[in-house]
């Protein structure tokens, strides 16, 4: 579960990025994040993932407050979620099994979980027969599944899709989002991070808009409301 209470976040110079944002998105749910650039989107992530801290207000991310955590408590927090960038962030030179055997190490797992765990995230990502390939000889919503099984792979409580289908074409932002949407109804939180108006009211889901620092809206099967910023 995420809370957000009352949260303010100013930088050192002098941006106010939040001004008050209260959300609260509970277990399962399936949650787009939405607004224009420099509303406070990309602030949110980075507290969530506790690469900034709030100058007021209490973030709770999956049990750890993350107003009094330790440093040595950040990795494990980090390990509840999985997140997906826009720019895939692939290790070119590893295959994408390697790329995920690389991820399933940092936390320790064995060589047979990877053997029983990696060919499942790929099929379900449908990537089953692309293991020993390299990011490089496949194309960008192939990039993409590998980067949502990358989140995956570590069977993560929720996943930060950060403006996930930003690289990809129509066909493929649809076909990654009903992805993102097969794994939510298997039981992983999402919050899906994007400017894309058209898709985010192809899906009857929770709309959270933010204007300027602020909650505009929260809306359940809502729509957005806001154009993309030029």
């Amino acid at each position: 579960m995420i809370r957000l209470m009352d949260v303010f976040k100013e930088y050192d110079n002098g941006t106010k990025a939040l001004k008050g944002i209260n959300l609260r998105i509970d277990d399962g749910e399936f949650v787009f994040l939405v607004g224009p650039s420099g509303s406070g989107k990309s602030t949110i992530i980075k507290l969530l993932t506790a690469e900034v801290s709030a100058t007021q207000g209490r973030v709770m991310v999956n049990g750890y407050n993350l107003n009094n955590i330790r440093q040595w408590q950040i990795p494990y927090m980090r390990r509840t979620l999985g997140v997906i960038f826009q720019d895939f962030r692939l290790i070119e030179k590893k295959t994408v099994r390697s790329n995920l055997e690389f991820v399933m190490r940092i936390i320790g797992a064995s060589p047979r979980e990877m053997r029983r765990r990696i060919p499942y995230v790929l099929d379900l990502v449908g990537l089953g027969d692309k293991a020993d390939v390299y990011p490089n000889e496949m194309s960008g919503g192939e990039q993409q599944r590998v980067a949502i099984a990358r989140a995956l792979i570590n069977n993560p409580q929720m996943i930060i899709a950060d403006e996930p289908t930003g690289n990809l074409d129509p066909q493929r932002s649809l076909e990654i989002m009903t992805l993102l949407e097969r794994i939510n109804s298997m039981g992983t939180t999402m919050l899906v991070v994007t400017h894309e108006k058209e898709l985010v009211n192809r899906f009857s889901k929770r709309v959270v808009a933010i204007q300027n620092g602020e909650l505009a809206s929260d809306e359940r099967g809502g729509y957005y409301q806001y154009e993309k910023s030029v």
